[in-house]
């Protein structure tokens, strides 16, 4: 129970999941609103489960070795070129997520026209949307079991890879992968947990945003490589 954040599940993630009222009116103990939201196996029995490590432990790494995003940019279109930045990005779920935003964002140039049209055209190497529902789904829907693997997200000069670690999941196989309505969820628990936290809007549609805002600012569509070990995800600049 110590290694739980009990300040950030009363204060970030509760009043994200109910409704002050509900909190109001409740008057179960922590022990039994950790068992309520999953994070804890039963209140009676407050062990933290995988979803409480992931989402309210600093240390989740100590318990969950792969649990977190390896970025690298690299100065050239190559692995063995020179890399300008890299970081392990690791903690809390919500952390790991808004972390790797601002990474994203801080590579990603956007060019300013200004006279081919009356009013100035912004357009970024990649919209933040895509990069957004491909990441977040990359570390949704891994596999945090028998691998100690990180989601690895390699920005180069032409191109981002995004890894997921994990291959196809329940109804999702190779052939079908990407397709619109297929999905399933190896992690439910987590995906419920990112829809409180705000990071995910509406489950199944993280592929058909990513192709749309791609296809919007002029990126060519993703590239997928999908095996049952990994699925990897190409993103080429807008020109």
């Amino acid at each position: 129970m110590t290694d739980l954040d009990r300040r950030r599940f009363e204060d970030e993630y509760l009043p994200a999941a109910f409704a002050p009222d509900v909190l109001a009116a409740n008057d179960r103990s922590y022990e039994q609103r950790l068992a309520a939201t999953k994070m804890v196996v039963a209140a009676d029995e407050p062990t933290p489960t995988v979803l409480g490590v992931l989402v309210l432990s600093t240390r989740t790494r100590d318990f969950i070795p792969g649990a977190y995003v390896k970025f690298l940019r690299i100065s050239g279109r190559d692995l063995a070129d020179p890399v300008s930045d890299e970081q392990v990005i690791d903690g809390p779920m919500a952390e790991v997520l808004r972390r790797t935003d601002e990474k994203l964002s801080a590579h990603n140039r956007t060019a300013v026209d200004l006279t081919s049209a009356d009013r100035e055209r912004r357009t970024s190497l990649y919209p933040m949307p895509a990069l957004q529902q491909i990441v977040r789904n990359a570390i949704m829907h891994r596999s945090y079991e028998a691998t100690n693997a990180p989601v690895r997200v390699t920005w180069y000069d032409d191109r981002i890879e995004i890894t997921s670690p994990g291959g196809p999941f329940g109804a999702v196989t190779v052939e079908n992968f990407g397709q619109p309505g297929v999905s399933d969820y190896r992690n439910p628990s987590l995906a419920e947990a990112l829809r409180v936290l705000g990071f995910v809007q509406r489950f199944g549609v993280g592929i058909a945003t990513a192709r749309s805002e791609l296809q919007a600012n002029g990126n060519p569509p993703p590239e997928f490589e999908v095996n049952p070990s990994h699925v990897g995800v190409t993103l080429r600049p807008a020109p």
